[in-house]
């Protein structure tokens, strides 16, 4: 009797492990998205600090913001005034999106050099 019982369950695993895929799936996802985001942030601060180093020495920050950057990643830098003696530079990386319908806003952070005289 419990020969036959153990074939009709037989194949009640494989349609759990079906209806289970989906959801290692969506985990999988939501990890490599926020490694990306993480990764952007990184480089975003990255390209700030070698924008405002550039723009310190009287060079192109956005020239070197989007020479600091890799992993085919998009930034932009602004610079703004730190005053006579400081250069502020922002850097904003674009978030690749990985998993459908989550939007981030791009990472964006500043650094502030002394401006070399």
């Amino acid at each position: 009797m419990s020969y036959r019982r153990r074939r009709r369950d037989a194949g009640q695993v494989a349609i759990e492990y079906l209806g289970f895929v989906p959801v290692l799936l969506i985990v999988g996802l939501a990890g490599i998205q926020i490694g990306a985001v993480a990764y952007a942030a990184e480089q975003a601060g990255t390209a700030a600090r070698a924008g405002a180093r550039a723009a310190s020495l009287g060079q192109s920050a956005q020239q070197a913001c989007a020479q600091a950057v890799s992993g085919g990643l998009t930034v932009t830098c602004g610079e703004s005034g730190g005053g006579d003696d400081s250069v502020t530079v922002t850097a904003s990386v674009h978030i690749p999106q990985i998993v459908p319908g989550w939007h981030f806003d791009p990472a964006e952070k500043s650094a502030t050099m002394p401006r070399d005289h």
